[in-house]
C-alpha cells in the first residue's frame, strides 16, 4: 500500500524530525488514523521526497522522523501555463485541480468581461491562497513533488497589455471555430513553453479576442463541439500532454 502524501513547507532534512503542520496532523490522524510506526512521504514542494514514520501522536499533534531525501520527480518535460478567466460556483476549483494533475505549471486567473465571479482586494487575495491549498492537496494526491505557482488575479485585458512574451513561448487561445487544431500545429522547440487563453462562461468578448491576437494568441479549435469553460481547459491540457508532452509516445518536445 503506498505510503500517504502530505505536503509540509517547512525545512525538511535528512535524519530530523518535525512536527506536522496543523492541518496535515488533523487529516493523519482523524482521516486516515494513522498511528505510531506508520510510514508517510513528506515533500515540501520544491522537489523531491523523504519518506518519513510517524514516532509520536499526541491528540492532533503528530511528530515524523525523516528518512533519506529521494529525487523522485514526474513532471511533464511540456510546460503549460493555464490562463484561466474567472469561472462561477466551485468550477475554478475543479479546474485547478485536475490542471494539477494534468501537469500544468503554472496558472493565472483572470478576469475577463464575461466572467460572472468578480472578485477583487482581500477577497481576491483568500481565494487565491484557497485555491493554492487545492493546488497542495492535488500534488499530494497524484504525486508530484513540484507545486504549480497560483499567480494573484488580474483583469485579462491588463494582462494581455503586459510586455510581449519572450522568443520560446508559444501562445494559444481556444477558439470554437478557427482553422487550425492543436494535432496541426508544428511541435515545440526543445524548450519551448506553452501558455494556454481560456475563456470563462460565454467565451471572450470579442475586444478581448483581438487583445489576445495583438498580444501573440493563435486561435486554434478542439473540434466541432462547443466545449464548456470548465471542460474546455482541462481538454486542451490533455491533448497537449497527449500531443507533445509526457503522454505522446516520443517522450515529449
Amino acid at each position: 500500500m503506498t505510503a500517504p502524501r502530505f505536503h509540509c513547507p517547512l525545512p525538511l532534512a535528512a535524519g530530523t524530525s518535525l512536527l506536522l503542520p496543523e492541518a496535515a496532523a488533523r487529516h493523519a490522524v482523524r482521516a486516515l488514523r494513522l498511528r505510531v510506526g506508520d510510514p508517510l512521504t513528506l515533500f515540501d514542494g520544491g522537489g523531491g521526497e523523504y519518506p518519513a514514520r510517524i514516532v509520536t501522536v499526541e491528540r492532533e499533534r503528530v511528530r515524523v522522523e525523516l528518512g533519506e531525501h529521494v529525487h523522485r520527480e514526474c513532471e511533464s518535460p511540456l510546460s503549460v501555463t493555464l490562463v484561466q478567466a474567472l469561472q462561477s460556483g466551485d468550477k475554478m476549483d475543479l479546474t485547478v485541480q485536475k490542471a494539477v494533475e494534468l501537469g500544468v505549471a503554472a496558472i493565472v486567473p483572470v478576469s475577463s468581461r464575461r466572467s460572472v465571479l468578480r472578485l477583487e482586494g482581500e477577497r481576491a487575495a483568500r481565494r487565491v491562497e484557497h485555491w493554492r491549498g487545492v493546488v497542495a492537496a492535488a500534488c499530494e494526491q497524484c504525486g508530484r513533488n513540484r507545486l504549480p505557482e497560483v499567480r494573484a488575479i488580474e483583469g485579462l485585458e491588463r494582462w494581455l497589455a503586459q510586455p510581449a512574451a519572450p522568443s520560446g513561448v508559444r501562445r494559444l487561445l481556444l477558439a470554437p471555430g478557427a482553422a487550425p487544431t492543436l494535432a496541426s500545429l508544428p511541435r515545440p522547440a526543445a524548450g519551448e513553453r506553452v501558455e494556454l487563453l481560456i475563456g470563462a462562461e460565454g467565451g471572450l468578448a470579442p475586444e478581448e479576442m483581438q487583445a489576445a491576437a495583438r498580444a501573440g494568441f493563435t486561435g486554434v479549435s478542439l473540434g466541432p463541439r462547443i466545449l464548456r469553460t470548465e471542460t474546455a481547459g482541462l481538454a486542451a491540457l490533455a491533448a497537449l500532454q497527449c500531443l507533445w508532452g509526457d503522454w505522446c509516445s516520443s517522450g515529449g518536445g
